[in-house]
């Protein structure tokens, strides 16, 4: 009896497929395509990605756009072979982006901050404020930036921190770029004694600046007395140099403006304070006074 029934089974199969072969090769068909294209379009977003990638990089384009653009392109060719598919098995393409319109507009006002982060970096990376390997100030913190992501950006602080700035904040504040320019310009505050020669000290610092080959002459130098403060004569000294100099002949020159300083015996004063002490002996009282140094 089992036997009949296999058999009988095995006819109604094949007389199944005799029936229906027209509608299962034609479902087999569109599967096998959409298998294709969906390989297909993974492929060619990837390779057009990373030849647009390296073409950005090989005509010189900053590193953060051509990140942008190419990773941009893939998500690009990669939809539209998920539309094509769609397409392919019978979905209503217009109901189906009606549908994500939709749900597009729900997800966005739950989203609200990340999208304004991802408006914000569309912004960073069009204007190029700023761009990787840039020292920056953004308010509170500062640091140099590896990338400008689509939602944040990532800075590198000074001492080797790593921070993560939401594109929101970097867009709505401050930006000051210190690496854009290719010079910048130092400055010095050089306090001196009241009893020092002011010639003599505009005259020393000068000599410094002139002859330090890292400051460019053309841009001018300027010393001038700034102040009278309590404790000492304040003088300005500023000076031009390369951006990628500029700390280091920060110090140098204050080095040798102390150093120079020294040598011509014009000291640089501590504040000073009056102590005034009274003190009860057999109904007199004795005034002393002491001069304090601090450093």
């Amino acid at each position: 009896m089992e036997e009949l029934h296999v058999i009988s089974d095995i006819n109604y199969f094949g007389s199944w497929i005799i029936k229906y072969h027209t509608l299962l090769f034609a479902y087999l068909f569109n599967f096998s395509t959409v298998i294709i294209i969906l390989l297909v379009g993974i492929f060619l977003g990837r390779f057009v990605s990373n030849s647009l990638y390296k073409i950005l990089l090989f005509k010189n384009v900053d590193i953060t756009i051509s990140g942008f653009v190419s990773t941009l392109i893939n998500y690009i060719i990669i939809s539209i072979a998920f539309i094509i598919i769609l397409g392919r098995i019978g979905v209503q393409t217009t109901s189906v982006i009606t549908i994500l319109g939709t749900a597009g507009m729900a997800v966005g006002l739950a989203l609200q901050g990340s999208l304004a982060n991802f408006a914000a970096g569309v912004l960073l990376i069009i204007f190029r404020p700023l761009k990787t390997g840039e020292y920056v100030n953004l308010g509170s913190i500062s640091g140099t930036v590896i990338y400008v992501h689509i939602f944040y950006t990532t800075l590198r602080s000074l001492d080797g921190k790593r921070i993560v700035v939401p594109n929101g904040k970097i867009i709505s504040g401050n930006i000051v770029n210190y690496s854009r320019e290719p010079i910048r310009r130092n400055e010095f505050s050089i306090n001196v004694s009241y009893d020092s020669d002011v010639d003599l000290v505009i005259k020393i610092l000068k000599k410094v600046l002139k002859n330090e080959k890292r400051v460019i002459q053309e841009k001018g130098i300027l010393v001038g007395l700034k102040e009278f403060a309590p404790f000492s004569l304040n003088f300005k000294v500023r000076c031009w140099s390369d951006t990628k100099d500029l700390n280091a002949v920060y110090w140098d020159l204050m080095l040798k403006f102390k150093k120079t300083l020294d040598k011509n015996h014009i000291s640089i004063p501590n504040p000073q304070m009056d102590v005034y002490l009274y003190q009860k002996n057999k109904n007199k009282k004795i005034f002393h006074k002491k001069n304090l140094w601090r450093s």
